[in-house]
């Protein structure tokens, strides 16, 4: 064997140790989500983002294995159990209340980190919300408690007796009945009519959309569900079709073309998440780390979609607005 060989050679078998000891040390992350790699691309990067900020790489020191429900609740058990087999050393769930269930169903020891827009206690994930217990943390969105925010900008935009429509899943909603409840209890404090759209399936969200037009409503409030937030370039498409000014709790709905949107910064709350499997990689346990609430909220009014709509937005709503996209 030459010399230059040897000392190849050689070099190579003193980095094997190394090597091996990295790949020990590299950990393993489970993505489970009720909607697609499409309709959660921002989502993604906004968790690695966290991940990162934590001190974690894709690709360098974790891996992460995703796994995709495409909208179909009833495929989150196969998927959270597929993910324990695996033996994954954290799962994450960035959107939706029944994954949240059917991972913590599927393991009571593997870390578990949620994004949900609901009460998380009510919705039976923790036993409180400083001291969540067991293996399980989070995020609250606290979708459900700003959907009634959401009706009182509609009422100013729209000002008028006729009716608003609300758009619920009553599937992937574990708070739909609530929900509801309160929509009318707003409704009758601010005196006009409100009219209840259930839909759980793109079919049923055309069919919604038909309707409304056809009972005349003023506006429309999409309420929180991850299929409506996978399907917003759809409901901004039906919204345009069919003349409704829409108010969505995504950014992204004004962004690609809708009317309006109010709530939690869903960047935000998925950078959280990542930094909080990165904390839990490095030994914290879910119990310690307290769900973290969101703090920050957004208004956001697309100007171009007003005028195509024909709506004039009014100036109290404008100068709240934390961005107006002209």
């Amino acid at each position: 064997m030459r010399r230059r060989e040897f000392i190849t050679l050689l070099g190579g078998a003193a980095a094997w140790p190394l090597t091996a000891r990295a790949q020990q040390l590299s950990a393993t992350i489970g993505f489970l989500s009720l909607g697609s790699p499409e309709g959660e691309a921002s989502f993604v990067t906004a968790f690695r983002k966290g991940l990162s900020e934590g001190g974690y790489v894709e690709g360098r020191n974790v891996a992460i294995e995703f796994r995709w429900a495409q909208n179909d609740v009833n495929r989150l058990p196969e998927l959270a159990a597929d993910l324990v087999r695996r033996r994954v050393d954290a799962i994450v769930v960035p959107t939706a209340t029944p994954g949240a269930l059917a991972a913590r169903a599927a393991t009571a020891t593997i870390p578990i980190i949620f994004r949900v827009g609901f009460d998380p206690v009510r919705s039976g994930l923790v036993t409180s919300l400083n001291r969540p217990g067991g293996n399980i943390t989070g995020v609250s969105a606290l979708s459900q408690q700003v959907v009634t925010k959401r009706l009182g900008l509609l009422n100013e935009l729209k000002a008028g007796r006729g009716p608003i429509a609300a758009l619920v899943n009553p599937i992937d909603d574990p708070g739909a009945e609530r929900t509801v409840a309160e929509l009318r209890a707003a409704s009758e404090t601010i005196g006009r009519p409100i009219e209840i759209f259930f839909a759980h399936t793109n079919r049923e969200i055309d069919v919604a959309f038909e309707n409304m037009a056809q009972n005349k409503v003023e506006g429309v409030l999409i309420g929180p569900s991850s299929l409506f937030s996978n399907r917003i370039g759809h409901i901004a498409i039906l919204a345009a079709r069919y003349g409704l000014p829409t108010i969505h709790g995504l950014r992204e709905f004004p962004i690609i073309g809708g009317l309006m949107s109010y709530g939690a910064s869903i960047s935000d709350q998925l950078r959280q998440v990542g930094l909080y499997a990165a904390r839990i990689l490095k030994g914290e346990k879910p119990a310690d780390l307290p769900v973290i609430q969101s703090s920050k909220f957004e208004f956001i009014i697309n100007m171009q979609t007003a005028r195509t709509l024909r709506v004039t937005v009014p100036d109290t709503l404008l100068a709240r607005a934390d961005e107006v996209i002209e």
